[in-house]
């Protein structure tokens, strides 16, 4: 096959070396003209001319048609083929591409953030073991982390041991508020643990004051103000109230906001092949590794169909929404990872809001949550504060760039 193909390239770059007189060629050489496929007034093969032999095509002459075309246009004076208006034209499409891509973003994290909380919802009620069911949501989590570096969808990181021991902290307190968020899932509704979990900015700034010496303005705090009323509002008249529901969901708050300024704190050194999403997977990893033996201190092996039926419990259905709550756990997670590397953290948060206000809306027609209308009210206040939680801090962010 390899000397067909060269036979072949050979029988059509080199013509065979007709028989003509030297004085033939002067005449003929000077009725050359410019072929449309060369920049310069050289024979070229397929018009007629003769080349000394033997004849041999040359890709150092060669432009293509609609490059000469563009050439011819622009010296004629033709506006609509202007190369300035092609390149706006191609930055235009892209910056469109760009925008559509981004929107398919925000909707799969907000599409996986919905069926996570319904399905874990509704393993959490049968199966009321928390940290089993965290447990096995690491365990996914780093099944699929470790199927994307083996096939090649992400690049996998080279980690060093003092990277190990910096990112372990992370790990600790993003293990634990996930769990304080499951165990606050598995006592009361979807809605409520997300209308408490709206308190996070208040977390934010003071652990940022308490260990950053970040301390806010005046307009932060007046943002802060109907984020603490709205919640206090809505928990005071939600049905499904208790006070380990209502602690787990704060305590998830304190680890997550605790995890964002020990990212600041430590200042994790990254080299070039640990983005977001390698970090978050060598998190997820660790943490499974972290919660396992918690797991079988705290809960025992629970989630294994000899218990399952035993506790009379569809073990089938049981298993296939635990996989998918599992699955959907990780990638919204990743999913916003990805958003974050191509939009500020502020334009993040105030996705993050929106995200919020459709969960709790989606698990509420979902579930026929009771909502009393000042329970409603509370949750729309504390919704709005973190709205404007999030346009005060954009606007502190603009006068920082202007400098």
């Amino acid at each position: 096959m390899a000397g067909s193909i060269a036979t072949l390239s050979k029988s059509v770059f080199v013509a065979p070396q007709p028989a003509f007189s030297r004085a033939s060629f002067r005449r003929r050489s000077s009725q050359l003209v410019p072929s449309p496929f060369c920049k310069e007034v050289t024979p070229c093969l397929g018009h007629g001319s003769l080349l000394q032999p033997p004849y041999r095509f040359s890709l150092a002459n060669f432009e293509p048609r609609s490059s000469l075309l563009l050439t011819k246009a622009a010296a004629s004076g033709d506006g609509a083929t202007d190369p300035s208006s092609s390149l706006n034209t191609v930055h235009a499409e892209n910056e469109t591409q760009n925008t559509l891509l981004l929107g398919c973003l925000f909707g799969l994290w907000y599409l996986f953030n919905i069926y996570f909380n319904i399905y874990n919802k509704q393993v959490l009620k049968v199966f009321q073991f928390p940290v089993t069911v965290t447990q096995f949501q690491f365990f996914v989590g780093s099944l699929i982390a470790a199927a994307m570096w083996t096939v090649g969808l992400h690049k996998k990181p080279q980690v060093s041991s003092s990277q190990l021991l910096a990112i372990l902290p992370l790990a600790c307190v993003h293990t634990m508020g996930n769990l304080f968020t499951n165990m606050s899932l598995g006592k009361v509704a979807v809605s409520f643990t997300h209308t408490i979990k709206a308190m996070e900015p208040f977390f934010s700034v003071l652990l940022s004051a308490l260990f950053l010496g970040e301390y806010p303005s005046l307009l932060v705090v007046a943002s802060l103000l109907p984020i603490v009323g709205g919640v206090a509002l809505a928990s005071l008249t939600e049905a499904s109230f208790n006070w380990t529901g209502f602690l787990s969901a704060m305590a998830s708050n304190v680890t997550f906001q605790s995890r964002n300024v020990l990212s600041k704190k430590l200042m994790l050194k990254k080299e070039n092949s640990m983005d977001n999403i390698n970090l978050f997977c060598i998190i997820t990893i660790m943490s499974f590794l972290l919660l396992a033996p918690v797991t079988l201190f705290l809960e025992g092996v629970k989630f294994t169909p000899t218990y399952l039926q035993s506790a009379g419990l569809d073990v089938k259905v049981l298993a296939v929404r635990a996989l998918l709550a599992a699955i959907c756990f990780h990638a919204y997670q990743q999913v916003s990872y990805m958003i974050l590397q191509r939009v500020s953290p502020v334009t993040h948060s105030v996705g993050n809001c929106v995200k919020r206000v459709v969960v709790i809306v989606t698990s509420v027609l979902f579930f026929r949550t009771p909502v009393s209308p000042i329970n409603g009210i509370g949750t729309g206040i504390a919704l709005a504060g973190v709205f404007a939680y999030s346009r005060v801090k954009q606007q502190k962010k603009k006068p920082e760039k202007s400098e």
